[in-house]
């Protein structure tokens, strides 16, 4: 074979691998391709393999079969009780048709700004329409409910599927946190100040009570002590006047000295003559006498 035939034979291989070589591209079990014929998308792939397409005038996109995450910035949202909130919200997402998705969102940049923006837009709407205290209640989880049904439904014009759709945190603005801090303390205030109300009226009806009872048990008490010293008095004049009628002497004896017990106190100046009936005891029996 001449050295001609061998250079023509060495070109046309080179051509046939070069042609086989455009002609093959493979698609990873992560991913799935789009066909673009100048361009423009002509067929997916979603079959991980090898796959054909001509060479020099097609080429080959890849996108992600994988779930994808999709978190749009924070925004803030006003509440139906007139609360700010920041709320955080991200979806997760699947390409299930890369056709579409190329058709509709050109390039994943402008998907995410699009679909983040509706994302939002329905967070909005729907929180918009619930309190402050209903973020930390079972309602909650019906607000996400109905977000991700919208979700859902908008899906299938971008060739995708919603998988789910969260709320990642929820933050109250400086000025809002501000707000419900005062409100909080205010309460707290209210709440202390009732409660040493109700203490104040149980410590004057305790009290009063007590001043009741002691009043009944100091005059029941005294009541007693008149009834016993009436008692008393009663048997001591009965002694006594036993005594009076057996000596006579005797008792006016004692009857004197009583009266010099009252009379004669610390400090007690008398001025008698000597031969007083008052002082007819003081002195010598035979004085006396």
């Amino acid at each position: 074979m001449s050295k001609a035939k061998l250079a023509i034979l060495g070109i046309l291989v080179l051509i046939v691998g070069v042609v086989l070589f455009g002609s093959l591209f493979t698609v990873h079990q992560t991913q799935q391709a789009l066909v673009l014929q100048f361009g423009r998308p002509v067929k997916a792939v979603k079959e991980p393999g090898l796959a054909f397409k001509l060479p020099l005038i097609q080429n080959v996109e890849y996108y992600d079969a994988r779930i994808l995450d999709l978190d749009p910035p924070v925004q803030e949202v006003i509440l139906a009780d007139q609360k700010r909130v920041n709320v955080d919200a991200f979806a997760r997402y699947r390409i299930v048709d890369a056709l579409e998705f190329r058709k509709r969102a050109q390039t994943d940049a402008n998907f995410r700004q699009v679909f983040g923006n509706r994302l939002n837009a329905a967070v909005r709407a729907e929180i918009g329409r619930i309190l402050l205290g209903d973020m930390l209640t079972e309602k909650r989880a019906e607000v996400m409910n109905l977000i991700t049904e919208q979700m859902k439904a908008r899906a299938s014009e971008f060739g995708i599927e919603v998988v789910d759709v969260r709320i990642g945190r929820t933050d109250l603005p400086d000025t809002t946190a501000q707000a419900v801090y005062n409100r909080m303390k205010s309460d707290r205030i209210a709440h202390a100040a009732e409660l040493r109300s109700i203490g104040e009226r149980q410590k004057l009806r305790i009290e009063a009570e007590a001043d009741k009872e002691r009043t009944v048990i100091i005059a029941e008490a005294q009541r007693q002590s008149q009834i016993l010293r009436g008692e008393g008095e009663g048997e001591r004049n009965r002694i006594l006047g036993e005594a009076f009628g057996r000596d006579p002497d005797f008792f006016e004896f004692y009857r004197s000295m009583e009266a010099y017990g009252e009379a004669l106190g610390d400090g007690t100046t008398m001025v008698l003559t000597p031969n007083s009936e008052f002082f007819r005891f003081f002195g010598s029996a035979d004085t006396r006498k």
